[in-house]
């Protein structure tokens, strides 16, 4: 793996308020990824990008991730049809995190599991023993 292509965060101020992007990378060298739907903002999937996947993102401008259970870069949609196209990325107010607003390729899905979306359970809370349990609501 190379040096990270981009600069070190700064001070609390430089990194929350300046205009350098200065994604902060945990432990294991990773920022978590929120890819949503540019047409209706529905929230497609979490995935994780690393220094490399996130500059082949903004120079390719389709999604990149890295695939923590592969141990490998991942362009998301080269087997399957799916290529996210980024229409916007944002990053939150401490840049350990990115959103992208993408348009989806192929049948538009973005799930391994065939749906439109990975979030497609709710989780409740069973009021006769507490246990949480997992419904199908959609995509």
């Amino acid at each position: 793996m190379t040096a990270p292509p981009f600069p070190a965060p700064g001070s609390r101020a430089e990194v929350e308020e300046g205009t350098a992007f200065t994604p902060r990378f945990d432990a294991n060298g990773l920022v978590s990824c929120i890819a949503v739907d540019a047409r209706d903002g529905q929230v497609l999937m979490l995935a994780h990008m690393n220094a490399e996947s996130l500059r082949r993102t903004l120079e390719t401008g389709e999604a990149w991730y890295w695939s923590r259970s592969r141990g490998e870069l991942w362009h998301k949609g080269a087997t399957s049809g799916q290529v996210q196209r980024v229409v916007e990325m944002r990053v939150d107010c401490d840049q350990d995190a990115v959103l992208i607003r993408v348009e989806v390729g192929g049948d538009g899905g973005c799930c391994h599991t065939g749906r439109r979306a990975c979030f497609y359970r709710s989780v409740t809370l069973e009021p006769d023993d507490g246990r949480a349990t997992l419904r199908t609501v959609g995509a």
